[in-house]
């Protein structure tokens, strides 16, 4: 919108009526009138110098400004920022919107606001990589990768970018991927028998729909990308809700079928993937606890640590903590601790696992034992704060 000869006559008039601020002011809404956000965000940095009794051109670090003053500049900027941030998200302009609201630090308000916009062909590469690669509402931006790019694409995202991201946005993004790519193979494969046998089966499992049907699993035949079912499989592990594990238990038993040449090898202890996983998955839900248990407490036993690190080792006291079994995860921990490994991050540590039974007597001694002088004050600390 063309500025016109009348509106710098305005600006006149301000300043003859009321002063720089009056024309500031002025400047503000007629910008903001405009969209011209860029050089709204410039007026408003003027406007909040001028508030304070800085020069309206100021430029310096700050650095040598009272605390107090330094701190009013600082707030009235971020106001600024948020402004002009979220004007931009309202006007289509989802990256340059946050540019401005990153120092802001208010993903949720970002994201409630991003959550009135509708994404669409122009914007969708924006709103990736804002909700999801920026982190301000990564569920959202995990949706749109899998709705409008692929399972491909999804799962190499969830490898590369939320394994970074908060286990609760971890799980909710697993969950999705989980109810995404069983929905696919469920339909694939009554699709397959539909065709085969003449009718759509009435079963809703995939359980029910393969057994006693062998010819599904030829030795090149399957319904979806094996490796793309795999890692899905895998990354549920990460789930708690109770239905989504349900459907990766049941992919579980889709996947064990498959032919030798799709029984992709897994790392310790999901080394054979399909029915170790279906194990882990019984045992979450309540279902074949002695023998998922028996196998994992093996593997931790058994698989040398130094070769292939301490996921089975971290596999099983997750499960034990997962269970509530947690004075077994306690003792688990104990037993195969060792000064110098590091954590995979696959199970709580023994303090978390202290915290969640509210007993702290098998941590001190263990600190003690092992000079551990910080570890023994912090269980001290929390022991009595507990108390």
């Amino acid at each position: 919108m063309a500025t016109t000869q009348t509106e710098f006559e305005v600006l006149q008039t301000e300043l003859a009526a009321g002063g720089v601020p009056a024309v500031l002011e002025r400047l503000v809404e007629q910008l903001r009138t405009k969209s011209r956000y860029h050089e709204l965000f410039e007026a408003l940095k003027m406007k909040v110098r001028l508030e304070i009794g800085l020069p309206v051109q100021y430029d310096e670090s700050g650095d040598e400004l009272d605390e107090a003053t330094r701190l009013k500049l600082e707030e009235g900027l971020v106001e600024a920022c948020r402004e002009v941030g979220m004007l931009m998200i309202q006007d289509g302009a989802i990256r340059e919107a946050w540019m401005y609201l990153r120092p802001v630090g208010d993903r949720a308000a970002a994201a409630a606001a991003l959550a009135e916009v509708e994404s669409t062909d122009e914007n969708l590469d924006e709103m990736v990589e804002v909700c999801l690669h920026e982190g301000v509402d990564p569920a959202r931006g995990f949706r749109l990768v899998l709705d409008n790019y692929g399972t491909c694409n999804a799962i190499t995202t969830f490898e590369a970018t939320l394994q970074q991201r908060t286990p609760e946005e971890q799980r909710h993004t697993a969950g999705m991927l989980v109810e995404h790519l069983h929905g696919e193979l469920l339909a694939s494969v009554k699709a397959d028998i539909a065709q085969n046998e003449g009718a759509e089966p009435d079963a809703q499992t995939l359980r029910e729909l393969v057994a006693d049907r062998d010819w599904l699993f030829g030795e090149h035949r399957y319904h979806l990308d094996t490796t793309h079912l795999a890692s899905t499989v895998r990354f549920a592990r990460l789930l708690e809700d109770e239905q989504q594990l349900r459907l990766a238990l049941d992919m579980t038993e889709y996947g064990r079928r498959l032919s030798d040449q799709f029984q992709y090898e897994g790392d310790e202890p999901f080394t054979d993937i399909y029915p170790s996983h279906a194990l882990f998955y019984q045992a979450v839900l309540g279902e074949n606890l002695e023998e998922a248990l028996e196998f994992f407490r093996q593997k931790a036993e058994t698989v040398d640590a130094y070769e292939y690190g301490r996921s089975a080792i971290e596999v099983y006291i997750d499960l034990l903590a997962r269970l509530g079994r947690l004075d077994e995860a306690i003792e688990a921990t104990i037993q195969h601790s060792s000064p110098d490994a590091q954590p995979m991050g696959h199970a709580p540590s023994l303090l978390e696992l202290s915290d969640q039974a509210g007993k702290y007597d098998r941590l001190l001694d263990h600190c003690r034992d092992h000079d551990d002088l910080l570890g023994f004050a912090t269980g001290l600390v929390r022991g009595h704060r507990e108390a």
